[in-house]
């Protein structure tokens, strides 16, 4: 059986995407070239106050750490996604955020450097939401470790070229996603780098292989 292709698009670093996916559909996030970060939000599209919620998240699934077999959870406790397949094999962040220009002046004295946060604020614009409504954020593919005196820092990611992460949507969702154009740390080694986003019916989840 061929796979229901809904969305293929290409990300170029700096750039966002937003989009409504309903239940029985799944999401396909690609690293294209290793090591690049994507900044991750979701709203529950029925009410989306009801958004994703980092604490929760981290608590339900007992990790400070996304992979596969992981629920995204929202402040309700509503469950958005479940990771269903991630060929980085987990340690996808809950804890850094996303950059700012803010951020950026702040921590390396840039002005007026790209950032997520502007890339959220023009997607959520799509969908009547705004700042108000950006949170801590997962970040796949970036690698934050946490030292056991609880030291955390954003070192060089450890994802490979082509490796994805496969999110199957458990109720209307909205989704917005910013590729990180960040240059002043090494989260996306720093040198940013296109990724890849793909939809398709759940029931065809394995279907990529015959692509």
């Amino acid at each position: 059986m061929e796979s229901k292709v809904l969305l293929d698009e290409m990300i170029a670093p700096n750039d966002n995407w937003s989009g409504i996916l309903i239940p029985g559909q799944a999401l396909r996030i690609v690293d294209l070239e290793g090591k690049q970060a994507v900044d991750f939000l979701c709203y529950n599209a029925d009410d989306p106050a009801d958004r994703y919620n980092a604490a929760d998240t981290m608590k339900y699934n007992k990790n400070v750490y996304l992979g596969a077999g992981h629920g995204i959870y929202s402040v309700r406790a509503t469950k958005l996604f479940t990771i269903v397949a991630d060929t980085m094999g987990g340690g996808h962040d809950t804890i850094g955020g996303c950059c700012s220009a803010a951020s950026n002046m702040f921590r390396y004295q840039v002005p007026d450097a790209p950032s997520c946060y502007a890339n959220f604020l023009r997607a959520l614009a799509r969908h009547g939401l705004g700042e108000k409504d950006i949170v801590a954020n997962i970040n796949f593919f970036m690698n934050v470790p946490v030292d056991a005196d609880g030291r955390v820092a954003i070192v060089e990611g450890i994802s490979k070229p082509g490796d994805y992460v496969d999110l199957l949507c458990e109720r209307d969702v909205i989704v917005v996603i910013s590729n990180c154009p960040q240059e002043h740390n090494p989260c996306s080694g720093g040198n940013p780098t296109p990724i890849r986003l793909t939809t398709w019916r759940a029931n065809d989840l394995a279907g990529e292989s015959k692509r």
